[in-house]
């Protein structure tokens, strides 16, 4: 007589649950224009949201935001290049990929955010320097930025 055992598959290994945090970073690296209904899955109604030229509260505000980011570059995307995580609070770092005026260009900066207790955000605050980061590429006003930088640069 042989001896015939089957052996039980291996179980599944399980997945876990994405962060708040990678589920956003996942989210701004897919953005499209009609992704942005979803807004709401991601952000509290209340969430605050600061970049250097907005402040706004809610998400109809923050779709705003994104909705003429769309609409004033060309082929805009992100790429979260780093991503920190403590309790209810992130950081990521990224990319912004776009074109203006015929003109690739890229913004790189950090986004600090913190959760409610759904893990929904909260508070988006992007912090990026906007006259080295996209100023200085700019005609005319590029020129102008540099040479008030060689200006006030301690030598």
């Amino acid at each position: 007589m042989s001896d015939m055992r089957t052996e039980a598959p291996a179980p599944e290994p399980e997945r876990e649950t994405p962060s708040p945090a990678a589920r956003l970073a996942r989210f701004y690296e897919t953005l499209t224009p009609a992704s942005l209904a979803s807004l709401g899955e991601f952000y509290a109604a209340d969430a605050r949201f600061k970049d250097p030229f907005n402040e706004v509260v809610g998400v109809p505000a923050i779709r705003r935001i994104f909705e003429h980011m769309f609409a004033s570059t060309d082929a805009p995307r992100f790429v979260v290049t780093e991503r920190v995580e403590q309790g209810d609070q992130a950081m990521l770092g990224w990319e912004f990929h776009f074109g203006l005026r015929g003109r690739a260009l890229t913004v790189r900066g950090v986004t600090h955010l913190r959760f409610d207790a759904e893990g929904r955000v909260a508070l988006h605050r992007d912090y990026w320097d906007a006259a080295e980061e996209l100023y200085e590429k700019l005609p005319v006003l590029g020129g102008l930025m540099r040479a008030l930088r060689r200006r006030l640069t301690a030598r």
